[in-house]
């Protein structure tokens, strides 16, 4: 009897042990990396609209049982914790493949020990840290044997289903029938509430709270100024026109189950003509009429990565529209690669693929918007396309995990004009040389790093007519990091940062009160930062005097609620950052 009793114990030990390495490597890593690990978790592994999907349930025989219920709660589990890092199909991202094919010689006893403690690589201690239950953990552990349920595909005739013309162009008005500063209107993401608010930037007024997809990613704006595109993480794209007397929705559709880009044509001669909208899923990304919506091409991005694998749902993270080309430039999250596709013949397509490097986030155009910048952030570099001779201009090593948004454009005072990232990974502010011709030996490399607040920066940001570059740090888990902002001096990058106390300024009840996203008026005199608290809280925009330094206004409203992502109509429009 004995005997029987010491082998199962004995098993389950060795599992223990064998997973002890990576309960005390997570520890030792945290502790070690400080914000920075735990920065890159939370905006790694974000939710995903699919948790609420109808899928297919394909159970494997060689699995552990499950019942229904308990396959349907770990889906959601797995689509709102995990299934950004790991994949839609478990193939793999940020984190590592969880197919049955390496999860079942696992076995649920191991599967068990590693997700409540977690992994040094950055696997998240799910039940020592109290986001999953005992009971949650063994669900789990036996859910990731399971052939991975796949969504629904969505196409065309899916889109059209969805495709609502609101006003048709016909009715729409032929000139501007507000007294409004359209350039410089700011259209601000309320994440939690599905909705944006149209805030005037003069007077700091709302002017209209439009309701849109839910945890809207961006805006952007069309190359007239006319319209506004905004995209949520469920896909649904809605069309602003802001000539009409309150700027509203004339237009919507959803592009797929999940997303998060939009972008609008820009080349001369076809302003307004066409939008295009990317998948995280399906894969794909979809060419649209850039004033009603509607879909005229799906194009997948499934296929070979720049490691010569292929990959079943590489996610399109960003676009943008080429001034040099009737191009977008697509990127492809975990192929690697990036795609130049030409639209002056919609009919005939054109796409021209460069291998860049893994992961493919944002990124953004230097300052004579020819070069695009953009963040692959797997592999801590940043990438650069020529887009005027639509070809790889370099791959530069920066910092740990970079997250530019759209980056910064400034002139050094030692080396000329740069491109700036800051990084969810670590503290420091990598400056890219950007000028071939002037600056030749500077082209292309990093050539200066200064040490901002800490890891879980979002967004860097100046303005051509500021001498201030800002540094926001929304992730950092200690809260003076988090509700401040550290701004530099241009001319003086060396002497360090000023810490500005922008959620003290808001004068908030309780809350996470994150400061994120700085975001400059139109004449480049202000900055505005989301005060980002929870749903149930009291949230704000602040306004800075850039030139001061001090505080200008808070704008404060009920209906604002979980404020993150703004952005300047004029600024948008022009690619100014």
């Amino acid at each position: 009897m004995k005997s029987r009793l010491k082998q199962p114990l004995i098993r389950h030990l060795a599992v223990v042990l064998a997973a002890l390495p990576f309960a005390f490597g997570v520890a030792h890593a945290q502790d070690k990396a400080g914000s920075h690990g735990a920065a890159e978790v939370k905006y790694q592994a974000g939710g995903s609209p699919l948790a609420g999907e109808a899928m297919h349930q394909n159970i494997n025989p060689k699995a552990p049982p499950m019942t229904a219920a308990e396959f349907e709660a770990g889906k959601q589990i797995y689509f709102q914790r995990c299934a950004g890092c790991h994949g839609v199909l478990r193939k793999g991202a940020t984190g590592k493949a969880l197919t049955p094919d390496l999860t079942l010689g696992k076995g649920t006893d191991y599967l068990k020990v590693f997700i409540n403690y977690g992994s040094p690589a950055g696997m998240p201690n799910w039940g020592t840290s109290g986001d999953l239950s005992e009971k949650e953990v063994d669900m789990m552990a036996r859910y990731i044997q399971q052939e991975p349920p796949v969504p629904p595909e969505f196409g065309i005739k899916d889109m059209l289903a969805t495709w609502k013309e609101v006003i048709p162009v016909s009715k729409r008005p032929t000139k501007k029938m507000n007294k409004y500063n359209i350039a410089n209107i700011f259209s601000t993401t309320l994440r939690d509430s599905g909705e944006v608010a149209l805030i005037d930037g003069d007077t700091k007024q709302i002017i209209n709270i439009v309701k849109t997809g839910y945890a809207v990613h961006i805006s952007r704006t069309s190359a007239s100024g006319r319209y506004l595109f905004v995209i949520g993480r469920d896909a649904r794209i809605n069309l602003i026109d802001l000539w009409m007397e309150k700027p509203d929705t004339v237009a919507e559709m959803k592009v797929g189950l999940e997303a998060r880009s939009v972008e609008t044509s820009k080349f001369k001669g076809f302003e307004d003509k066409y939008a295009i909208a990317g998948d995280y899923w399906p894969p794909q990304f979809v060419i649209m009429e850039g004033d009603t919506l509607k879909p005229l091409k799906v194009i997948s991005t499934r296929g070979m990565t720049v490691d010569n694998e292929y990959h079943p749902e590489p996610r399109v993270a960003s676009i943008v529209a080429s001034h040099y080309r009737p191009e977008f430039v697509v990127n492809a999250k975990e192929t690697g690669k990036i795609m130049l596709v030409d639209y002056k013949d919609i009919n005939n397509l054109k796409v021209t693929t460069l291998d860049a490097a893994k992961f493919l986030h944002d990124g953004g155009l230097d300052s004579t918007g020819r070069y695009f910048l953009v963040a692959a952030n797997a592999s801590n570099k940043i990438a650069v396309v020529d887009t005027k001779e639509g070809k790889m201009a370099a791959i530069v090593d920066v910092g740990k995990t970079p997250h530019p948004g759209r980056g910064a454009n400034f002139i050094h005072p030692k080396h000329g004009p740069v491109w700036a990232t800051s990084h969810l990974g670590d503290e420091t502010i990598s400056m890219i040389g950007t000028d071939p011709i002037k600056h030749k030996a500077q082209a292309w490399k990093v050539v200066d790093t200064v040490k901002g607040q800490g890891g879980g920066s979002l967004f860097i940001k100046t303005h051509p007519k500021s001498k201030n570059l800002w540094v926001d740090t929304p992730l950092n888990p200690d809260v003076k990091m988090s509700q401040s902002i550290a701004v530099f001096d241009i001319a003086n990058l060396d002497k360090g940062f000023t810490v500005l106390p922008i959620a003290e300024w808001a004068n908030l009840g309780e809350g996470a009160k994150r400061i994120v996203q700085p975001e400059y008026n139109k004449a480049g005199d202000e900055v505005w930062f989301s005060v980002w608290s929870a749903k149930d809280k009291e949230s704000a925009i602040v306004v800075v005097d850039d030139k001061t330094r001090k505080l200008k206004a808070v704008i404060k409203d009920k209906k604002l609620i979980t404020p993150t992502g703004k952005f300047n109509i004029n600024n948008t429009q022009h690619d100014v950052y």
